[in-house]
């Protein structure tokens, strides 16, 4: 509302006017000056000249143009009346411009003369008193539009009248007179003119902790939030709250009730992502949290304190919904698919919410919707690669074509990780499960990868992987037993036990002389207790990180360790783990820190502090004092990794920085910088497409060694979501000439394609796997990618964004980060030997399946409307959420930008977001619609 131009009053033009104006061709600049069109009688109808000369004779009588000495105050006062009378109508909407202000703008200078001759201390008559508190209301409103900008001339005269109104006494004459019955337009622009004041008054000393400096603006907003609130319009509250730093007000106010207060706490929550300050990010969070609370709805509360990390909180929600069983489930089902670890206690039902909390169900809920989706018959590599599809016009290309087809060791382990991959969680194969024949097609590494396949088979069922498995721990090759040991940790990664027989089964590898047992171990603990903290299980991993016996294979085992100590303590800014791992790098030599694998230790110090944002300050502080090039790489992965999700752009802003130098050698921290711009800004809309774009400009201006990290960047970015542009670029990069561009690219195809089937991506890669048929590397990339695309038969997602964007998944963001960083030098990790860090994206996989069940959890078939997710943050009303919907019967399957909402009024969900279990109820107030007989 207020003018652009500080110099220059803002014109206001009726339509009807303007046009006129211009019918009668008048030059622009006649047409600019409003007095003229006012003072042209022709352009006027005779209602409108009737008010002008009404409020001409108002203001006349009010300043008392002719002296007359019978014109009293109660006279004033009633002419005063009139021009508030005509204001008020006017403004209480503003769909055109109001007549009145335009007809008062040459007299606002005049008015303005009058209220500073009335104005001063020492006047007690109650009736001049008034007059000069409604000539303020006057003045205010408009000065909204014809005062100068930087002044604040309108807040300046509802701030004078105010205190008039107060020295008055008198409640019905300020409750008459109050903010409200100006209009919407009058009270934005006051809101917009408090925050400038506010702000204001903080640089010239005042503190903003103590409300005595601000009393006058905080008694305007006590008025202002809660008529912005009953009005609808939420967001324009919560942001005037957040200008003046009072956002704990919201939870005072009565006007938030059961109709509003989702709208309130989404724009809360979206909010959150533009706070650059910690303590305002968390104040945003927090008075989500509690008014959640206060309307009882404390699933929602939960998916808040995850959001903020508040793991403390969970008992107390637990323990408030007592009375609530079916929430009390549906919070233990979202904290199974968060992977929190933690244990209900003095409670009825303990061990079933204790059984739901450790997804000891998953296995059989994800096989049931396999067989109701008709896809449990196994699949063979073959049925993926789709070889003869390559061969074109009936002329094979092989060079064996005819005679015996020879298998290689490495294509045999491509198909060992796609077998694996694709049947993950089914249970049963056409190349494991039926004997031990393929075992033995492999050698050394690749038979440690066979054996551990199984347990991604047998993903989360427990105890009959465990029966499967058991066999191979007692192989006499060293390889075939390490696998098997790796096994047992995937097989049960997101899954409580209370037997706990990974524990006990690892225990004695880890401890034992064997280096690859110890390797297999220590990633088997890794996957398996991902996010759980466990203090036995770092007691465990402890030793190794700290063993100071020097040589290649020390420096591997203890970048195992210190990755499984990572992801085992994701978010947790646990200081023993961390402090460990510091010690380690400061006092490794050179050569250790060289070692290809010194890389996973800086990232397993990172996934400590994922998403805490300014608790990794000391830790960065502590490895800048390394004397090796592999501090700055440590720094910026702890940095990254520490504002992951965040949306933080002033840390974009530095990461770019970073990646603004030319360096061709010990480029490293750049290319984590890279990698870390997508870290940072993934989860959120508007940061991605800006990071998009900078990806574009690091790929024309910079280096080799940030261009190979773009497209691994990009596949941070869209993880399970084959957004088509991105596809694009990443298929072209894929033709690099680069050797290491076109491998990070075609790995990154199948990152964001993972578990979707994507049949565009599936057409690609069989297109890659025939151009780059020589190219041994490049065609073990394509099939790892193929087998990322096709992941669970299409029923698994790496997404570790959920709960309707709302919640980051530590352990699967920490799996994705382990493939990301592998691929940072993949000749020494995915094409040597240890491709068997691929199996950390077992912490991110997850059925992408949405179940209703019952009240006891047995299934019930409801219909749900799937379409596009719309954003409807700050909208009125009740705006439609999805967009290009279609209808289905539950179980489906959700992908990573879609929603589904209940197609029928019959049932209520438990939960405010379906995704995954979701336990529903009976609508009390259904009426089925009359038949006609």
């Amino acid at each position: 509302m207020a003018p652009k131009d500080d110099d220059k009053p803002v014109e206001l033009l009726a339509e009807t006017e303007s046009k006129q104006a211009s019918n009668g061709k008048k030059d622009k600049a006649k047409a600019a000056k409003s007095d003229e069109i006012v003072d042209d009688e022709n352009a006027m109808s005779e209602e409108d000249r009737e008010l002008k000369e009404r409020l001409e004779t108002c203001v006349s009588t009010l300043i008392n143009e002719a002296d007359e000495e019978s014109v009293t105050t109660a006279i004033r006062l009633k002419a005063l009346d009139v021009i508030v009378t005509e204001l008020r109508e006017a403004t209480s909407s503003m769909t055109s411009v109001p007549k009145p202000l335009k007809f008062l703008r040459p007299k606002f200078d005049v008015l303005k003369e009058y209220y500073g001759s009335i104005e001063g201390e020492g006047v007690t008559d109650k009736e001049l008193l008034f007059l000069r508190a409604r000539l303020g209301d006057v003045l205010a409103v408009l000065a909204m539009t014809l005062g100068k900008h930087d002044e604040r001339e309108s807040l300046k005269f509802k701030l004078k009248g105010s205190k008039d109104y107060d020295a008055l006494g008198d409640a019905k004459k300020a409750s008459d007179n109050s903010l409200g019955t100006w209009g919407h337009e009058f009270i934005r622009s006051l809101a917009g003119e408090i925050g400038q004041e506010y702000s204001a008054r903080v640089i010239d000393g005042a503190d903003p902790e103590d409300d005595a400096p601000f009393a006058d603006l905080l008694g305007m907003v006590d008025v202002i939030v809660p008529f912005n609130v009953s009005h609808n319009t939420e967001a324009e509250a919560v942001d005037l709250l957040i200008e003046v730093q009072r956002l704990g007000k919201i939870l005072e106010l009565d006007s938030i009730d059961e109709g509003n207060y989702k709208r309130v706490c989404l724009y809360l929550i979206k909010t959150a992502d533009f706070m650059s300050d910690p303590d305002d990010y968390t104040e945003v969070l927090e008075s989500a949290y509690q008014l959640y609370i206060k309307q009882k709805q404390y699933y929602d509360a939960l998916r808040v304190a995850l959001r903020m990390n508040n793991i403390d909180a969970i008992p107390d929600l637990l323990s408030q919904c007592s009375e609530d069983k079916l929430m009390k489930k549906q919070m233990c089902l979202l904290l199974g698919r968060q992977r929190i670890n933690h244990e209900v206690e003095d409670d009825e039902e303990e061990e079933e919410l204790n059984e739901l909390i450790g997804n000891e169900k998953l296995s059989e809920e994800f096989l049931r919707v396999a067989q109701d989706l008709d896809v449990m018959d196994p699949k063979t590599p073959e049925d993926i690669y789709k070889s003869h599809l390559a061969e074109t016009g009936g002329f094979s290309r092989r060079r064996d074509a005819g005679g015996a087809v020879v298998d290689s060791a490495r294509a045999n382990l491509a198909s060992t990780y796609v077998n694996a991959f694709v049947n993950a969680g089914f249970g049963q194969d056409k190349l494991m499960t039926p004997d031990n024949e393929w075992l033995y097609k492999n050698k050394d590494h690749g038979m440690m990868a066979a054996s551990a396949s199984l347990g991604l088979i047998q993903l989360w069922n427990v105890e009959e992987g465990l029966a499967q498995i058991d066999k191979f721990l007692y192989s006499s090759e060293e390889y075939v037993k390490a696998g098997a040991a790796l096994a047992v940790g995937i097989l049960s990664s997101g899954v409580r036990n209370d037997a706990d027989p990974t524990l006990a089964l690892l225990d004695e590898h880890i401890n034992g002389d064997s280096h690859i047992m110890k390797c297999a171990a220590c990633t088997g603990l890794g996957i398996a207790y991902a996010g759980s903290a466990r203090e036995d299980v770092m007691e465990m991993l402890l030793p190794i990180v700290e063993q100071e016996a020097s040589g290649p294979t020390t420096m591997l085992e203890v970048s195992l360790a210190g990755l499984a100590l990572g992801m085992v303590y994701v978010g947790k800014c646990d200081d023993t783990a961390g402090g460990t791992i510091v010690q380690r790098l400061m006092e490794a030599s050179d050569e250790e820190l060289d070692h290809s694998h010194a890389k996973f230790l800086c990232l397993g110090l990172g996934l400590l502090f994922l998403g805490q944002m300014e608790k990794a300050e000391a830790m960065i502080e502590a490895l800048k004092t390394i004397e090796h090039k592999i501090s700055k790489l440590a720094a910026i992965v702890l940095e990254t990794c520490a504002y992951a999700g965040s949306g933080n752009v002033l840390k974009v802003q530095e990461m770019l920085h970073q990646c603004a130098e030319h360096l061709e050698e010990d480029a490293e921290h750049q290319v984590a910088a890279v990698i870390g711009i997508g870290l940072i800004t993934m989860g959120e809309e508007v940061g991605s497409e800006m990071a998009l774009r900078s990806f574009e400009h690091l790929l024309h201006y910079c280096e080799i060694p940030v261009k190979r990290a773009v497209p691994l960047a990009l596949g941070v970015l869209n993880i399970s979501n084959p957004d088509y542009s991105v596809v694009d670029q990443l298929s072209r990069m894929s033709h690099d000439p680069d050797a290491e561009i076109s491998q990070n690219a075609i790995l990154a195809m199948g990152l964001i394609s993972a578990g979707t089937n994507n049949s565009r991506v599936a057409g690609l890669l069989r297109q890659l796997s025939e151009f780059y048929s020589k190219e041994a590397g490049h065609v073990f990339c394509v099939r790892i990618a193929q087998a990322m695309l096709h992941m669970g038969k299409g029923l698994l997602t790496l997404n570790p964004i959920h709960s309707d964007r709302m919640i980051t998944s530590g352990p699967a963001l920490g799996g994705v980060l382990t493939l990301i960083y592998s691929c940072l030098d993949l000749k020494s990790t995915l094409l040597d030997k240890t491709h068997y860090l691929l199996f950390y994206l077992t912490c991110a996989m997850n059925p992408r399946m949405l179940i209703t069940v019952n009240e006891d959890l047995s299934w019930r078939p409801v219909t749900v409307r799937v379409g596009q997710a719309v954003e409807t943050v700050g909208q009125a009303g009740k705006p439609k959420t999805i967009t290009g919907f279609q209808t289905h019967t539950t179980p489906v399957l959700i992908s990573t930008k879609e929603r589904a909402e209940l197609g029928t009024e019959e049932v209520l969900s438990v939960s405010s977001v379906l995704e995954g279990i979701v336990i529903i109820k009976d609508n009390p107030d259904y009426e089925a619609p009359e038949t006609d007989n």
